[in-house]
């Protein structure tokens, strides 16, 4: 471990604390980003799933746990949500009849265009009045923080 920047008592300040500002900004994306999904049907949770699997279609229950950061339980929570609201189905594997494929449907797959100006107008409110140089090293930096924290969960 390397040595500390600032003594314990510095985070007793919750606007010192990286995982406190951290949550607060993920909060509001979500809320931001929810009021504009919500006429269309979709949660910030399920939104989340369908952006991973606009990506790649077709992947497995525990992979989409994966890609999203998100425990098993909570997954299939989430699909039987989408599941309802006709935006996915899920078929057993071929292969292993333990296993759940997910796939989008033609309706899912038509929200991608809708969505993704909003999610593209969230982004831009948040960083309005940053440089397009202070934009790229907030992204640098936070992808800097996740992958710190994951090797310290040894993910």
């Amino acid at each position: 471990m390397s040595e500390k920047k600032y003594p314990v008592s510095f985070y007793a300040e919750t606007t010192n604390s990286i995982g406190y500002l951290t949550r607060m900004a993920f909060r509001s994306f979500t809320r931001s980003l929810e009021r504009r999904t919500q006429p269309y049907g979709v949660t910030a949770g399920q939104w989340r799933f369908l952006r991973a699997l606009w990506a790649r279609d077709g992947v497995t229950q525990r992979e989409l746990s994966k890609r999203v950061g998100i425990h098993e339980p909570t997954v299939v929570t989430a699909m039987n949500g989408l599941e309802r609201k006709g935006f996915i189905r899920r078929e057993q594997s071929t292969t292993d009849r333990r296993r759940l494929h997910v796939f989008l449907t033609p309706e899912a797959r038509e929200l991608e265009a809708q969505l993704l100006p909003h999610v593209a107008e969230v982004n831009e409110i948040a960083t309005r009045n940053m440089t397009e140089e202070q934009v790229k090293t907030l992204r640098e930096l936070l992808a800097l923080v996740t992958s710190n924290l994951a090797e310290d969960i040894g993910e």
